[in-house]
């Protein structure tokens, strides 16, 4: 089923992750910002995607991106138009909370991918990505982290800043 929900519903996307799992099927999701879509993220995506069957994906709101003045570049919509697109992607929508955690808690999927550079935070329950981990776990899914190649947005955008 693709993405026809050009709302990014997040009630939808949940519906979506229960049928695919009463279907057997291993669903992953990962969560962020994605603003600046580079191929860090689409390698970072294919990547969760092998972990299972399906690959759902929410993005951070606007009023909660927390990456410095003038982020996100790209508004909510526009940044889960784009990862709508991709081929790996199943569906997307947008969160509705500051951490992922109440979605976690909605979603409920198999695998919560999230990248290696976490894995210190992932150890500490008192981080938001602790806190991420916990609820999956506590729903019988899993933390996955995925190591590949970094890239920044904000590196990219001040990058493309300094330039003359």
């Amino acid at each position: 089923m693709p993405n026809d929900s050009p709302d990014y519903d997040l009630d939808a996307l949940a519906a979506s992750c229960r049928a695919h799992r009463d279907a057997g099927r291993r669903v992953v999701l990962c969560h962020g910002c994605f603003d600046l879509l580079h191929v860090g993220h689409v390698r970072y995506l294919q990547a969760a995607k092998q972990l299972g069957d399906v690959l759902l994906v929410t993005v951070t709101p606007d009023r909660f991106v927390g990456k410095g003045p003038g982020r996100p570049a790209f508004p909510e919509a526009q940044r889960a138009e784009m990862l709508a697109a991709l081929g790996c992607v199943e569906r997307v929508a947008l969160n509705r909370w500051p951490t992922a955690v109440e979605m976690l808690e909605r979603v409920q999927p198999d695998v919560y991918a999230k990248g290696a550079e976490y894995a210190e935070a992932a150890q500490d329950p008192n981080t938001p990505v602790g806190q991420e981990r916990a609820t999956v776990e506590a729903h019988g899914g899993q933390l996955a982290l995925i190591d590949t190649e970094k890239f920044s947005s904000t590196e990219i955008l001040s990058r493309l800043a300094s330039r003359p």
